[in-house]
């Protein structure tokens, strides 16, 4: 039996990340968590992300055994991860090192946007981490709340949805950075508004991309990964699975079979 990556997220953001894996990996068995009961992270303290966070982890590994766990969610990457890392053996990717390392791997980078959560961009964790990797940069942070609202309600290019990315990117377009990290899952949906709205300069860093190249390395070097032609993929929430599938296809990109509610 193949032992799963296991993925969560607060909600449906993270199958953004989960389309980039199973296209990266088809070879692998995915168990995907969203904790749609307690959706959104994004409001929440640190303290709150991070016992979520152990909850599902704890799941994931007692009951079904993962080889690996992606932290799907920019919030809980931010506030979360150290612990995680201190408390499982398991290798933990989270969403913040990869789009990093990527803008490292830019050859022009001297100026870098990051937009996300208001927990993620007030948790400082892509600044530090860009201070770190990149000490020459300059970092411009930004929150657009409004984004996972008009993600999760499929407004991906509507008047009211390029009014709001004018809005919070306005900065940019004045000042355009050299490349823009994509600090939440959902935002990925709004790719062609933000790319609409801010031109072809910045390059548009995408963390489901990215971690999905981080774990196809690490599960390779570690050995573990599986070769196939098409991934198997079960889906777990906490709550309404019916909503769950409605709304997580746009961002998963494909139908979305069983959806089974389970009890942290």
């Amino acid at each position: 039996m193949r032992r799963p990556v296991g993925v969560f997220d607060s909600g449906v953001g993270g199958l953004t990340v989960l389309k980039e894996l199973t296209r990266t990996l088809p070879g692998e068995h995915f168990l995907y968590v969203g904790d749609t009961a307690r959706v959104p992270y994004g409001t929440k303290s640190r303290e709150t992300v991070t016992r979520y966070s152990i909850e599902i982890a704890n799941h994931l590994i007692t009951r079904h055994d993962i080889k690996m766990l992606v932290v799907a969610c920019n919030t809980a990457s931010s506030l979360a991860l150290p612990v995680l890392r201190k408390i499982y053996k398991i290798p933990v990717v989270g969403m913040v090192d990869p789009c990093v390392r990527r803008a490292a791997s830019l050859p022009k980078r001297d100026n870098i946007g990051v937009i996300g959560t208001a927990a993620t961009v007030r948790s400082g964790a892509y600044e530090q981490a860009l201070r770190s990797g990149l000490p020459a940069s300059h970092v411009v942070s930004t929150p657009c709340p409004l984004f996972v609202s008009l993600a999760e309600e499929g407004w991906v290019e509507t008047p009211v949805t390029r009014a709001v990315v004018a809005e919070y990117l306005a900065p940019y377009r004045s000042d355009p950075p050299d490349a823009l990290i994509l600090g939440c899952t959902h935002y990925p949906v709004l790719k062609n508004s933000i790319r609409g709205f801010l031109g072809e300069g910045p390059v548009l860093i995408d963390s489901g991309e990215e971690a999905a190249r981080v774990v196809d390395v690490l599960l390779s070097e570690g050995g573990l990964k599986r070769e196939g032609s098409g991934p198997e993929v079960s889906f777990l929430v906490t709550d309404d699975p019916d909503h769950f599938r409605g709304v997580g296809e746009l961002f998963y990109g494909a139908e979305i079979g069983a959806v089974k509610k389970v009890s942290l």
